[in-house]
């Protein structure tokens, strides 16, 4: 990405900050530790300032039909399909990726849009409901757009993640405030970018960053709901914030998730659907597997073949399908990792696959890792790792490998493999928002159609569907009482007298409403 097309896309960024930049930041490839632009940096007044604009903006764009609004978004999927190498070259730069799980996640983005252009009218469209006093009356439902919508996004999954809040955001006639983490503002700003492109007006999305705390805090006292993707930790503070200013919030929050490999699973194919759902984005994903439950009659070849297959995985940088795995983000992430799992060695656990960090293929680089006998009083035990490391364990009794599964305090993400009779059996059983039966996260992930979201400490709310979008409205219910030549005739009571005649009426017509 050239420097000429970096400073047209963070231009949007210091257009919008009334005052000036006053700070910046340095943001650094992962893969190569080297600077690759400052970014600046916004205070809250000049995020308030940037929700008041959107708040002028947005009451034209409530008032645009719905199906126009989708026609937008259809153009939009037009236009990220044509232009998806570039993105995913930003997304590898920004995030360090591998070009496989960059394409994943890309892919994911420009589904969001086909889906919600697709659908959006028909989720917003007037629901005609049942009257209380049918003849007289007449009721149904509108979908009102809420108006500003505050959208807090992470940098490990940023284009994914912004298209599916953002886009059905912008579908149900909202304006739309998003913070962008300072990693990633880049897969953040080009999404917006080719959204006007593709005919959105400009002053409907605003893009901010800035201090996680400052601006945070900021974009939700400055919008009518917030959906925010992060830390459990950070997600409680946006929730009680959000509560203050009595608004709504959806949140998708951590993940500790569990896979249970049932005693019919084939070893071979099982450890496989393991590194398939661990290591997606080097293990940076909220819904990623991070612990293994295996049967005890199988247990032994499993975690072979799980070593084995481990250690196969490359590790790299590359603008072609060349390695399983990238880079983590950052030297912070780094360091997360590695100090999780040497703690778990040191009290006891045992090194399968990988285990170090891999300085010759980048200096963040850490080698996919097979774990097992964690003890209970390792921190990654019940603690969020989030990254390329597996725990397995084994199991005797089903009951005890359900039990383990839901013993923590939180329930985003879980799988189950086996023979699928069996493994729904167990599914149905897992405290979790999605469970995948025979795969990792994708069977769930990738259905656009299917409400996404966690359980306990995992968050509240849920993306995609219907329900990723009817959340940014609030319902409207108007009530008719017809005129004409039959409400001159007969209407309902207002005195007395009138209750008095019309009151056996009403109790036959509850009698006459038993029935249907």
């Amino acid at each position: 990405m050239t420097d000429t097309s970096i400073s047209t896309l963070v231009g949007h960024i210091e257009a919008s900050a009334r005052g000036g930049i006053q700070s910046t930041v340095p943001v650094l490839n992962p893969f190569s530790g080297k600077r690759i632009y400052d970014l600046p940096q916004l205070s809250a007044s000049q995020v308030e300032a940037a929700g008041q604009e959107l708040r002028a903006a947005q009451v034209a764009w409530a008032e645009t039909p719905a199906v126009k609004r989708a026609g937008i978004l259809l153009e939009l999927f037009d236009v990220l399909l044509k232009n998806q190498d570039k993105l995913i070259d930003v997304l590898q730069l920004e995030t360090g990726k591998s070009r496989a799980h960059a394409f994943e996640e890309v892919s994911g983005a420009i589904q969001s849009a086909l889906y919600y252009g697709k659908k959006s009218p028909k989720f917003l469209q007037r629901e005609k409901t049942r009257a209380g006093v049918p003849v007289l009356t007449r009721t149904w439902v509108e979908r009102i757009p809420l108006g500003v919508i505050g959208i807090i996004t992470p940098w490990n999954y940023p284009m994914a993640l912004t298209a599916l809040d953002v886009f059905p955001a912008l579908a149900a006639g909202n304006a739309v405030l998003q913070k962008a983490d300072n990693q990633t503002a880049l897969s953040v700003l080009i999404l917006r970018q080719y959204a006007i492109a593709a005919g959105l007006p400009s002053e409907l999305w605003t893009v901010v960053t800035g201090d996680g705390v400052e601006v945070g805090n900021a974009v939700t006292d400055n919008s009518d709901y917030v959906a925010f993707t992060g830390s459990t930790a950070t997600g409680q503070k946006v929730y009680q914030r959000a509560a203050a200013n009595f608004i709504g919030a959806s949140l998708e929050l951590g993940g500790k998730n569990p896979m249970i490999v049932l005693p019919g699973a084939k070893p071979a194919k099982a450890a496989e659907l393991a590194i398939g759902g661990a290591f997606g984005s080097a293990g940076q994903l909220c819904v990623s597997i991070e612990r293994v439950y295996v049967h005890d009659s199988i247990y032994d070849a499993f975690v072979t073949e799980l070593g084995r297959r481990t250690e196969e995985l490359t590790v790299g940088r590359s603008g072609e399908f060349d390695f399983d795995l990238g880079s983590l983000t950052s030297a912070s992430q780094l360091a997360r990792v590695s100090g999780l799992v040497d703690e778990a060695v040191s009290k006891g656990a045992q090194v399968i696959a990988g285990g170090k960090p891999l300085p010759a293929a980048g200096p963040n680089c850490y080698s996919p890792t097979v774990l097992t006998d964690v003890p209970e009083d390792a921190r990654m035990f019940r603690g969020e790792v989030f990254g390329p490391v597996l725990a397995v364990s084994s199991y005797s009794e089903i009951e005890d490998a359900i039990a383990q599964a839901n013993d923590s305090e939180y329930g985003l993400n879980a799988s189950v493999v086996g023979p699928q009779a069996e493994a729904i059996r167990v599914a149905n059983r897992l405290n979790a928002g999605s469970v995948n039966v025979n795969e990792g996260y994708r069977a769930s992930f990738a259905s656009m159609e299917s409400p996404m979201g966690g359980v306990k400490l995992s968050g509240l709310g849920r993306r995609n569907g219907a329900a990723g979008l009817v959340k940014y409205t609030q319902t409207k219910t108007i009530g008719v009482a017809n005129s004409g030549l039959l409400g001159a005739v007969i209407h309902l009571p207002n005195r007395a007298r009138e209750w008095k005649t019309m009151a056996p009426l009403f109790r036959i017509l509850l009698k006459v409403l038993r029935r249907f």
